[in-house]
């Protein structure tokens, strides 16, 4: 029997950034359904959390699983789940890309509690700064694929 345990810390915002989830209550609401959904899918969601406009999921990857699948279930159905139960005043939709980073077991306490503190984390950082931050810190640069 297989034994894989791949901690990936998966962010991804709404489209354009728009701050769809912009009350408490919609956010977990929607953080709810994206945990139940997950696990019917049998993705292991540790922990999500995130603000107005971009979630943070804590997830452990299978040997079946990639992120990008991973990715696509919880951000497809989600979408399409916040539409059908009109959460948002327009339609609701998810940006395209996402990111993602390995995470050592050594960090994922840490990790936990970044996702937890969320609401506390931005009301002093910006989602943009956070990203400009994050790449700045690991050196990645955006690269364009055509």
């Amino acid at each position: 029997m297989s034994w894989v345990r791949i901690w990936v810390h998966l962010v991804f915002s709404t489209k354009n950034r728009e701050p769809y989830l912009n009350s408490k209550e919609i956010r977990q609401k929607v953080f709810q359904h994206i945990k139940d959904n997950a696990k019917l899918k049998g993705i292991w969601l540790d922990c999500i959390n995130g603000y107005q406009d971009h979630i943070h999921c804590l997830i452990s990857v299978n040997k079946d699983q990639t992120i990008s699948t991973i990715a696509q279930l919880i951000k497809g159905e989600s979408s399409f789940w916040i539409n059908k139960n009109k959460l948002t005043k327009t339609k609701f939709i998810w940006q395209d890309d996402y990111w993602a980073v390995s995470v050592s077991e050594s960090h994922i306490e840490s990790v936990r509690e970044y996702i937890s503190k969320q609401e506390e984390h931005h009301k002093v950082k910006t989602f943009t700064e956070e990203v400009d931050e994050f790449m700045k810190k690991y050196g990645w640069k955006f690269v364009q694929h055509k």
